[in-house]
């Protein structure tokens, strides 16, 4: 199974649960992840492309495994920071 995921990234749990507030009440993913997050995917939306089983760290791709596509994950925390997920594919 590979996943195709987009993410925003930031360093503070406080400030990635507004964002996450902000995306469920309606504002676009990919708008937040280029104004916000920290990772260099940020230029594409947060875009990560396909990956592969074993290609994230464990918290991220737990998450990702629980996610229908198209949805929008919790706050998840890794030793990168706090991430908010979007599961854009599966195949």
């Amino acid at each position: 199974m590979e996943w195709k995921a987009s993410h925003i990234l930031v360093k503070q749990r406080g400030l990635a649960e507004e964002l996450l507030k902000k995306i469920r009440q309606g504002a676009r993913f990919e708008a937040i992840a280029r104004d916000f997050s920290t990772c260099p995917s940020k230029s594409k939306g947060g875009d990560l492309g396909w990956f592969g089983s074993g290609k994230m760290v464990p918290a991220f791709e737990a998450a990702v495994k629980r996610l229908g596509t198209g949805a929008v994950s919790n706050v998840v925390s890794t030793q990168f920071g706090f991430h908010i997920i979007k599961l854009t594919g599966k195949r």
